[in-house]
């Protein structure tokens, strides 16, 4: 059975953990994938860029400055320069020693461990490279079925579903689209990922008709307590939404709290009247 990113055909909403439980482990790294999973994630996301021999690897920056002990572009270091790196030690001395993982390292993890995987191609100069990298490694492991490939850049989006039919693809947006629906359609794109002050119910009403999911990125408790210092308390209306099976995957850093939201919407959902 294929893996679903819509709540209603899997049976769930699902708990992503972006780049990880990057709150607590290095980011996009195997040991915050893992975490990610023991703290209730059912997807991960993940960032992909390449090397200057052309290896999918999994980092979010254009270089390699800001999490490893390494500097320069990863597109101008070879692979096996990549793994010399340490991806653990800049967050915290207990993770010295890690590595930034490969695309199929983590393919392999998403399969071994039924997860999803939300695979952000964040190569900028071979965008398209990247993209058909990270098809031809989805059909040699068999994970096309567990796997959505998301960008900001739609162009790409809908040049990869040309070249590539059958992937499933997402479109990242940050603002509230007068006709999302459309815009889906334009690029080719199964799905939105869009940010919580974006999202209406409405709208996600719209998507579901069309047969469209949404994932909605959840800020971290401690920006939410900006709003219940203010006596504003989000929550609420966001666990309803869920209950509602309004909202496909929740997104954040923070694992176990979001899903702890899931979970509450969960019962919220069962003690409701039918």
């Amino acid at each position: 059975m294929a893996f679903s990113f819509l709540a209603r055909d899997a049976g769930r909403t699902h708990v992503c953990g972006h780049r990880g439980y990057s709150l607590h482990y290095p980011e996009n790294t195997l040991p915050a994938f893992e975490a990610a999973k023991a703290a209730g994630a059912t997807t991960v996301e993940i960032d992909v860029v390449l090397t200057a021999d052309g290896e999918p690897i999994i980092l979010h920056d254009l270089t390699v400055d800001r999490t490893t002990d390494g500097h320069g572009f990863a597109a101008d270091l070879r692979l096996e320069q990549i793994r010399k790196l340490d991806a653990g030690v800049r967050f915290h001395p207990a993770f010295a020693g890690t590595k930034i993982p490969t695309l199929a390292e983590a393919l392999d993890w998403a399969k071994a461990d039924d997860m999803g995987l939300v695979l952000e191609i964040k190569e900028a100069e071979r965008p398209d490279i990247a993209v058909d990298c990270v098809a031809a490694l989805l059909r040699s492991t068999g994970t096309v079925d567990r796997v959505i490939v998301i960008s900001f850049d739609h162009v790409v989006l809908k040049r990869a579903v040309e070249r590539h039919p059958g992937l499933r693809t997402e479109a990242i947006t940050h603002a509230r689209h007068a006709d999302l629906v459309g815009v889906l359609k334009a690029c080719s794109a199964s799905s939105v990922s869009i940010e919580l002050d974006m999202f209406r119910p409405d709208g996600a009403k719209a998507l579901h008709a069309e047969g469209f999911s949404n994932r909605v990125h959840v800020p971290r408790p401690d920006v939410l307590a900006e709003y219940w210092r203010g006596g504003r308390d989000r929550l609420p209306e966001l666990v309803q939404w869920i209950a509602d099976g309004l909202m496909d995957t929740i997104s954040g850093d923070d694992v176990p709290f979001i899903a702890m939201l899931v979970s509450r919407a969960a019962r919220a959902g069962s003690a409701s009247p039918r």
